[in-house]
């Protein structure tokens, strides 16, 4: 009799166990199993693209024959000039447009934040360019300065404002560069394609920047103001420095959209007056599309995802490095 109730204790032993041991297992991996179909998703679209682009960079497609090639498609295209001519344009686009929409979205949200009558409304108001693609926002842009019947064309070209003949956005060349090799001072179209990306990219930062503003305690504000701080010392040393998480998310952002932004290129200036704002990503689309070199448009695909990947990390290091402050 006692060894059969050892036996059955046993066996329950060992049954809890053993269901304990297979709950616990699931347990450990749920988190694995809700994200694997996300992870096949990101697998199909992402990763599986990504490594057929770096094989594509390997190969020369000529006469309808496919030619493995190495590494010669990533010389053909650093050694062009039009690859560092793109990358001087990319970088003066994305200084201008960084920083021209940083500034208005912070300034936008502050008086945001002041909760005036109809804020609501004005927010709504002001969020309608980010629902509008970068194609048609291109194309609204571009009726506006196109040559005798734009909008703005006869502004443009009056003498008395832009001596000593007035300029027309889409086909006025730029001038010619203070330093040999180096595009600037740019031509009209790419600052005025700076202008027309800002417009479209404004409404997302200035949410983003107003929802940080949101979060700065109004105790410490008019504390400082009690001690005799001024509106831009409030700003300097509190706001800005609250806020500064959110401006480097905005930053990074605005960074990756602009490097990799095209649609915007394709429909307002083409890439000219010749190729004064043909950036690297217009530059991609052009060899790809434009001339069907598709060896040398991996090759230049896979140098900008090298890019994007540094910025990404850069990004996250940043964050992290917050959070522990």
């Amino acid at each position: 009799m006692a060894q059969s109730a050892e036996a059955a204790s046993i066996s329950r032993f060992s049954r809890t166990s053993h269901r304990h041991i297979k709950q616990g297992f699931f347990s450990r991996t749920l988190p694995f199993w809700l994200l694997l179909p996300t992870l096949l998703v990101l697998i199909a679209i992402q990763f599986i693209p990504g490594v057929f682009s770096f094989f594509l960079s390997t190969q020369s497609f000529e006469r309808g024959q496919q030619t493995f090639v190495g590494l010669r498609n990533f010389e053909r295209v650093f050694t062009s000039s039009a690859f560092g001519e793109s990358l001087w344009h990319t970088l003066f686009f994305l200084i201008g447009y960084v920083t021209l929409t940083l500034i208005a979205g912070f300034v936008i949200a502050q008086i945001l934040n002041r909760k005036l009558r109809l804020s609501a409304f004005y927010i709504t108001v002001i969020f309608i360019p980010w629902v509008l693609s970068d194609v048609v926002v291109g194309l609204i842009f571009r009726l506006f300065v196109v040559p005798d019947y734009g909008l703005f064309s006869a502004l443009f070209a009056n003498p008395n404002i832009f001596p000593p003949k007035g300029i027309s956005i889409l086909t006025t060349p730029p001038s010619t560069p203070i330093l040999p090799d180096v595009p600037f001072p740019p031509a009209p179209a790419l600052i005025y394609l700076i202008f027309a990306s800002a417009w479209k990219a404004l409404p997302f930062i200035t949410l983003l920047i107003l929802a940080a503003l949101q979060t700065v305690p109004r105790e410490v504000i008019e504390s400082a103001a009690i001690d005799g701080a001024d509106g831009w010392r409030t700003v300097r040393f509190i706001t800005f420095p609250l806020i500064l998480p959110t401006l480097v998310v905005a930053l990074f952002n605005l960074t990756l959209s602009g490097v990799n932004g095209v649609g915007m290129v394709f429909s307002l200036t083409g890439g000219g007056p010749g190729t004064a704002t043909e950036v690297l990503s217009y530059l991609l689309y052009t060899i790809g599309f434009g001339r069907l070199d598709f060896g040398r448009a991996a090759a230049l695909s896979v140098f900008m995802a090298i890019i994007n990947l540094t910025l990404i990390l850069l990004a996250l290091r940043i964050s992290r490095s917050e959070r522990e402050a």
